[in-house]
This record gives C-alpha cells, structure tokens and sequence, in this order.
C-alpha cells in the first residue's frame, strides 16, 4: 500500500519514473566523481543516465554501495529471514507479535484484508537448507512451534516465500563525491524492532535537506561537505537506536537472556513499555540505555513467578 502512494507522490512531484529497468553501474567523470548510472533495460540494452547528484536507495544488498566500495559486513549476527502472507491464522489481533526460540525468531502482523505478515528470521547457518526448498523449510519451522502450530493448523500461504539476507549490512560512511546513500541502503542490521520504515522515511527527510544544499553549492568542495554534514545528521538521528539493536541482538541470541528480559518486562509493565517505544521510535533510545534501566533489566532480583492459572 505504501509503496504506490510513495512512487504517485514523486511523480507528481515531477519525478519522471523508469520502470523495467535495473542499475548495474556508476557513471564517473573525468576526476572519479560520481555523475550518474548505468542501468539495464528489461531487453538487456544499457544506457547512462547522467545526474548531478546520484541516491542510492536500492536496499540491502545496495549496487550503489558496492559500486562506491562502501558497503561492508558485520562479523555478527550473520541472519537471514522468511517473509510470506498467510490468511486464516488462528488468534490475530491487531497486536504485533514476536515470538523467540532457541533457533530463530518470528513476527506476527496483520497488515489488513485478512492477510497477515508473518517474518521470520534464522541463523545463516540455515541457509543450506532453505535454499533447497524455502516453503518447506519456513512451514516446517512454523509447525514446531509448539505456540504456534495450532494457530497455523488451518491457515494458508498465499504467495511464495521470500528470502532477504544476509543481514548486519553498513556503509563506511553515507556519501560519496557526486552520491549518497539513504535507507538499508546505507545501514541494515537485524529487524526485530521492526524499525525500517521510520528510517526509511527520516532518512529520506535528511537526504532531502542536504541533497539540496549539495546541488545549491557552487563548488565541488562545498556540495561535498554538505554531503559530509548529511552523513554526521545520520549519526545524531540514528545512532543510539543502532546500539540498542546491537544490544537486542545479543540478548535475543542467548536464551537465558532473553528469558530474563522477558520475565523482567512481565514484572516492570513500565519497562515494556519504554523498550517499545524506543523500538517504534517514539521514545528516546538514552530512556534504555541508562545504568539503572539496564540493572534492573539483567541484574537485580525479580519478583518470585506468578502461579500459572488452570489450562
């Protein structure tokens, strides 16, 4: 849904959209500036169209990125994820859910029309094994969770399974002379705080701002430090949230971690709900990042455990 309503807005705006077609390459000119793209057609003919500035927005896997030799891995956590629309799953509500095991991890969401998204990420250590068959690998999986075998008893997937990855993806920095980078494009790393789309779009606000200052200035030096100050803008909008993921990520790796932090958060409502308002990007990261939050998060002794009522 978002997607039209994001491309119909540009072109009102007076973009003028090629659709069919794919970047392969960079344009540079004669001092190794960036000064456009080569891309594909859907018959296979190339062509450059020439741009004095150049936005790599392509995602994860970012051909720009690669093209500028900034795209670089983190050593961890190396995932990969499952993505599939299902109809008919039992208990939906519109609450999103996550649920943790001890070899991967899945949400729930319904995302409207009775479709639900259902995204689940495992270690790349499995990805031999989903490469044989995504579908089955995925359902598979679903039908082990003792939680959620039952709900999924009855549904139906309605398109093929995706597979996205591998994750923890960054850019060296967010620019380069004649390009920036915005979105996953420039700094991917582990969705289970489900963050993409706030960042896409901040980001997007913040590229705007100084892609313009870049192609308002009148020298190259100037247009390449307004470059400079989006990269540094970045950096101050996104940079406690990338240590909380960094954080979560951890946790979410080791079972007696996240069990502790769930147990935690069932006796501290308060607590829950600042981690999810740090993960919507409502709240501040700093609110979960102080000694005292993180104390009482993994540290200090929690209320004894409610009884369990009856079945």
């Amino acid at each position: 849904v978002l997607d039209p309503i994001l491309l119909d807005a540009a072109r009102r705006a007076g973009a003028e959209v090629h659709e069919g077609v794919r970047v392969v390459d960079l344009a540079r000119d004669r001092r190794g500036r960036v000064a456009g793209v080569v891309v594909l057609g859907a018959g296979g003919q190339r062509r450059t169209l020439y741009a004095r500035l150049v936005v790599g927005a392509d995602g994860l896997n970012s051909v720009v990125a690669q093209r500028l030799g900034l795209a670089r891995r983190w050593p961890w956590p190396r995932r990969l994820a499952l993505v599939a629309h299902f109809r008919d799953v039992e208990g939906i509500t519109e609450f999103g859910e996550m649920h943790v095991a001890r070899d991967g991890y899945v949400g729930l969401a319904d995302v409207g029309g009775g479709l639900v998204n259902v995204s689940a990420v495992f270690p790349q250590e499995a990805g031999r094994a989903i490469a044989a068959d995504p579908a089955a690998f995925f359902e598979g999986w679903l039908a082990r969770q003792p939680q959620l075998a039952p709900r999924f008893a009855g549904a139906r997937r309605v398109e093929a399974v995706r597979a996205v990855g591998p994750f923890a993806s960054h850019a060296r920095r967010s620019w380069a002379p004649g390009a920036l980078l915005v979105g996953d494009a420039a700094d991917f790393f582990d969705p289970f705080t489900g963050e993409g789309i706030y960042t896409a779009l901040r980001g997007g606000e913040l590229a705007a701002l100084h892609a313009r200052a870049a192609l308002d200035a009148t020298t190259t030096g100037a247009a390449d430090a307004a470059l400079a100050a989006y990269h540094r803008a970045r950096r101050r909008e996104f940079g406690g949230k990338w240590v909380v993921e960094r954080v979560i990520a951890v946790v979410i790796a080791k079972a007696p971690l996240i069990n502790r932090a769930a147990r935690c958060c069932e006796a501290h409502p308060d607590m829950a709900d600042l981690l999810v308002g740090v993960a919507g990007d409502f709240v501040p990261p700093r609110r979960v990042m102080r000694p005292s939050f993180l104390l009482t998060l993994f540290a200090r002794p929690l209320p004894a455990a409610r009884a369990a009522g009856p079945a």
